[in-house]
């Protein structure tokens, strides 16, 4: 489904420090400047165990970096390390961990494609969904090409996006160029 909504219906809605879903007192992370392998975790103790609020939040920075594909891929790996999301011990839930990273290599590599490359990437995890947030500077509107063509390279990213989520939208900025493309995926069972 493709929509412009900031949230999906019955969701939370945005959280207090804005759209993003970031709690107050996160602390950006830097891709390769500050070692991506250390990101910040906005609540809940190390180790991924669920916080009081049952959400839990890591940014990376990437705005300026180079490789930001793997970069957000290695990044997303070590957050559903930390969230329980990996290991998997089932096929089920290995191809929900699989899912993610597929749709943050879909939603970085569209911010470099079609965008001036992403800015920053969020990932938000409660119990049930993972919330993942790409910010460019782009006024490009994603969404998936019509009609798909599934023997023909390119195109397929936000269609991939777009069957693998529960939902998709995007978030414009407010008072400068940009917008932020989140997706939602069901956690595994």
């Amino acid at each position: 489904m493709s929509t412009t909504r900031p949230y999906s219906p019955g969701d939370r809605g945005p959280e207090p420090s804005g759209a993003s879903g970031a709690s107050e007192g996160d602390v950006p992370v830097t891709g390769a400047a500050t070692g991506a392998a250390a990101p910040s975790e906005s609540s809940g103790p190390p180790g991924g165990t669920q916080g009081a609020r049952g959400r839990q939040v890591r940014r990376l920075a990437l705005e300026g970096e180079s490789g930001v594909v793997p970069l957000a891929r290695d990044f997303s790996r070590q957050a559903l390390y930390a969230w329980g999301w990996l290991p998997a011990a089932t096929a089920d839930q290995r191809a929900a961990a699989e899912d993610v990273l597929l749709v943050v290599s879909e939603l970085v590599t569209n911010a470099c494609l079609h965008a001036e490359g992403p800015d920053e990437l969020v990932l938000a995890c409660d119990n049930k969904v993972i919330r993942v947030e790409v910010s460019d500077r782009g006024t490009g509107q994603p969404a998936p090409r019509t009609p798909h063509r599934a023997g023909r390279p390119g195109g397929h990213g936000m269609f991939i996006v777009q069957r693998l989520c529960l939902d998709w939208g995007v978030v414009r900025a407010t008072g400068r160029p940009g917008k932020t493309v989140w997706a939602e995926l069901g956690a595994p069972a």
